[in-house]
C-alpha cells in the first residue's frame, strides 16, 4: 500500500504543479500562440522541420528521459525513499520544469538557438564560448555513460555462448539488442511513410504500433549477439549517422515511436502497483530515511547529484535549445513540451524508486549488475515471480524500453555535439561551416565535429559505468544551473519577471561546485599518497574532467553575476 500513496501523491502534486504553476509561468514570460516560430520562419528540411505537438513530445520525452530518470533514483535510493520523492517532485516542479519551460522559450526568441546564443545576447561572445566549450565536455560525458548502458544491455555476461550472429532463444540481451535493431528500420520507414507518402499521423501511428508489437515477438524468438566491443563499434556509426541525416528520416519519427514504449511502461508500471498493493504480491521495503550519510556521500550534495534527471538535469536545456524549438509548430505549445514534460519524467523516476523498492534487499547487497537490471526486476515481479514466464517477458521489455530511450539520448546528444562543436570554431558573421576560413572551416565542418565526439565518448564508454556516472551527474547538474542563469540573464535583459530562477539556480551551482570540489579532492589524496591504482587512466580522466569543468563554471558564475549587477544598476 505505501507503494500505491508514493505514487498517487506524486502524481497529483506534479498535476498540481502543471496547472498551477506551469500557467503561472507562460504568463508571466509573454507565450504567444500567434507569433511565428523559427520551425517555420527557418525552414530547411534538415534540422527547421515543424512537427505535430503529439510527435515532437515524443522526440522531446525520449530524449530527455534516457536511462537518467531510472539509474538516478534507483541508485539515490540508499538514503530512503522520503528524500528520493521530495525532490523528484519538487525539483521536476520548481527546477527542472522551469529550466526546460525557460530554455525552450528563449531558444524560440533566438531563431531555435543554443544556449550558447542566449548568454551572447545577455553576457556577450567570451561567455558563449565558454559555456560551448563547456557544454561539450558535458555531452562527451552523455555520449559515454549512454554508450556504456547500451552496450552493457546489448551484452552481458550470459552472451559467452554465443558472440557474434543470429542466437534462437536468446537471453535477454540478446531479445533486446535484435528488437532495438529492428527499431531502427522500423522508424525509417515511418518517417517515409509519413514525410515522403504523404500518409496521416493517426494511420502512421498505427502502422508503427503494430510494427513495434511485431518486432518485438520476433525479438523475443531470434536475438543477435556481439561482444561488448563490437556493439560500442556499432553504437558509435550508429550515433554518428544518426546526428547528420535529417531529422525526419531517423530521429523524429523513431523518438515517437520508442514514446509509446515509454508511457506503456509507465501504465503497466502503475497497473503493477495498483494490482500490488491489493493482493500483496510483492512488497515495498525501502526505508524512509537512513540517514545522512551513505556509501554515495552526504545527503548534501550526492542526492541532488545521483537523482539527475529524475528531478533537473543541464541536458535537458541543450535538448530544448537544440533540436526543439526547431521544430516546434505554436509557441502556445511549449508549455506542453518543455514543462510536462519534465514532470512525467519525475513521475518515471517515482516508479523506478518504486521498483527498486520492490527488489530494495537483493539490490542494496548487489544482486543486480546495473540500475537498470533492478528497475526491470522490481516492476516484472509485480506481475509474477522470478522465474516464470510472465515475469521473464515483461523484465525483456522492460530492459528493451531503458535501451530504446538510451539510445534516443544518444542520437540526440551526439546531434548537439555536432550544433555545438561548429559554433565553436564559427564566428558572430558567419552562419554555417562554409562561410569559414581556412583551419576553421574544417573545425566546425560536422563530419569533423560528429566524429571527434563520437570517438571520444565511445573510447571513454569503456569504462567503467561507475567511473562516469558520478562525474556526468555533477557535470549535468551544474549545466543546469549554468542554463538557468542564462534564461534569467536573458529575462532580465528583455524587461520579464526573472526571479523566480534565482534561488534553483544558486542551489544548483552550489550543489555542483560543491560535488566536483570532492571528487577533485578525492582523486588527489591517493595520487600523493602513490595509492596502488591511483594513476589508472580512468582516475586521471576524472580529475581533469572535473577541474576543466569547475574552472570554466566559476568563470560563466562570474560574468552572470556582472550580467545581474548591471542590471540591477540598470533598474
Amino acid at each position: 500500500m505505501t507503494a500505491l500513496l508514493i505514487i498517487l501523491a506524486a502524481v497529483a502534486l506534479l498535476v498540481i504543479g502543471y496547472i498551477v504553476y506551469g500557467s503561472w509561468l507562460a504568463k508571466q514570460w509573454g507565450i504567444d500562440p500567434t507569433k511565428k516560430t523559427p520551425a517555420f520562419e527557418k525552414q530547411d528540411g534538415v534540422d527547421y522541420v515543424p512537427a505535430k505537438p503529439a510527435v515532437l513530445m515524443g522526440h522531446h520525452f525520449s530524449s530527455i528521459a534516457g536511462a537518467g530518470p531510472i539509474n538516478g533514483p534507483i541508485q539515490a535510493a540508499v538514503f530512503g525513499w522520503v528524500p528520493v520523492f521530495l525532490w523528484c517532485v519538487v525539483g521536476g516542479i520548481f527546477f527542472g520544469g522551469l529550466q526546460d519551460f525557460g530554455s525552450l522559450f528563449a531558444s524560440i526568441r533566438h531563431d531555435g538557438k543554443s544556449v550558447g546564443e542566449i548568454i551572447k545576447d545577455s553576457m556577450g561572445s567570451r561567455a558563449k564560448k565558454l559555456f560551448i566549450i563547456f557544454a561539450l565536455l558535458v555531452l562527451i560525458l552523455v555520449i559515454a555513460s549512454f554508450v556504456n548502458v547500451v552496450a552493457g544491455t546489448f551484452f552481458t555476461a550470459d552472451n559467452a555462448a554465443k558472440t557474434f550472429g543470429f542466437v534462437t532463444n536468446p537471453t535477454g540481451a540478446q531479445s533486446t539488442a535484435m528488437i532495438s535493431l529492428l527499431f531502427i528500420v522500423l522508424a525509417i520507414v515511418y518517417g517515409i511513410l509519413t514525410n515522403k507518402c504523404g500518409l496521416k499521423t493517426l494511420p502512421a501511428t498505427i502502422i508503427g504500433i503494430v510494427g513495434i508489437i511485431l518486432i518485438t515477438i520476433l525479438g523475443l524468438k531470434v536475438g543477435f549477439a556481439m561482444t561488448r566491443t563490437a556493439w560500442i563499434v556499432v553504437i558509435g556509426i550508429y550515433i554518428a549517422v544518426a546526428s547528420l541525416v535529417p531529422v525526419w528520416i531517423l530521429l523524429q519519427p523513431r523518438d515517437y515511436l520508442s514514446s509509446f514504449l515509454l508511457y506503456a511502461m509507465m501504465i503497466l508500471a502503475i497497473i503493477g502497483i495498483v494490482g500490488s498493493a491489493f493482493t500483496g504480491s510483492a512488497t515495498f521495503n525501502i526505508p524512509a530515511f537512513t540517514g545522512w550519510k551513505t556509501g554515495l556521500g552526504t545527503m548534501f550534495p550526492a542526492l541532488f547529484i545521483t537523482v539527475a534527471c529524475g528531478a533537473c538535469s543541464g541536458f535537458h536545456s541543450l535538448i530544448s535549445t537544440g533540436t526543439s524549438s526547431k521544430q516546434l509548430d505554436n509557441e502556445g505549445h511549449a508549455k506542453a513540451i518543455g514543462y510536462g514534460s519534465m514532470l512525467i519524467e519525475s513521475a518515471l523516476g517515482i516508479i523506478s524508486l518504486i521498483a527498486v523498492g520492490m527488489v530494495f534487499d537483493k539490490y542494496k547487497n548487489g544482486g543486480f549488475g546495473s540500475p537498470s537490471a533492478a528497475f526491470g526486476a522490481g516492476l516484472a515481479v509485480l506481475f509474477g515471480k522470478e522465474g516464470s514466464g510472465t515475469y521473464n517477458t515483461i523484465y525483456a521489455l522492460l530492459t528493451l524500453a531503458v535501451s530504446v530511450f538510451a539510445l534516443t539520448s544518444l542520437d540526440t546528444g551526439t546531434r548537439l555535439s555536432r550544433f555545438m562543436f561548429s559554433e565553436l570554431f564559427l564566428k558572430d558573421d558567419e552562419a554555417t561551416w562554409k562561410d569559414a576560413k581556412g583551419i576553421r572551416k574544417l573545425l566546425a565542418n560536422p563530419l569533423f565535429g560528429t566524429a571527434i565526439m563520437v570517438l571520444i565518448g565511445c573510447i571513454l564508454g569503456g569504462l567503467k559505468l561507475s567511473a562516469i556516472w558520478g562525474l556526468f551527474g555533477a557535470a549535468n547538474q551544474l549545466l543546469a544551473g549554468i542554463a538557468l542563469m542564462a534564461v534569467a540573464a536573458w529575462l532580465g535583459n528583455a524587461g520579464k519577471n526573472n526571479k523566480m530562477f534565482f534561488i534553483p539556480m544558486i542551489f544548483m551551482l552550489a550543489a555542483t561546485l560543491t560535488s566536483l570540489i570532492l571528487t577533485i579532492i578525492n582523486k588527489i589524496k591517493p595520487m600523493v599518497a602513490a595509492a596502488e591504482g591511483a594513476f589508472f587512466w580512468g582516475n586521471w580522466f576524472q580529475l581533469i574532467f572535473a577541474l576543466a569543468m569547475s574552472v570554466l563554471a566559476i568563470i560563466l558564475v562570474v560574468e552572470g553575476v556582472q550580467t545581474f549587477v548591471k542590471q540591477a544598476k540598470a533598474k
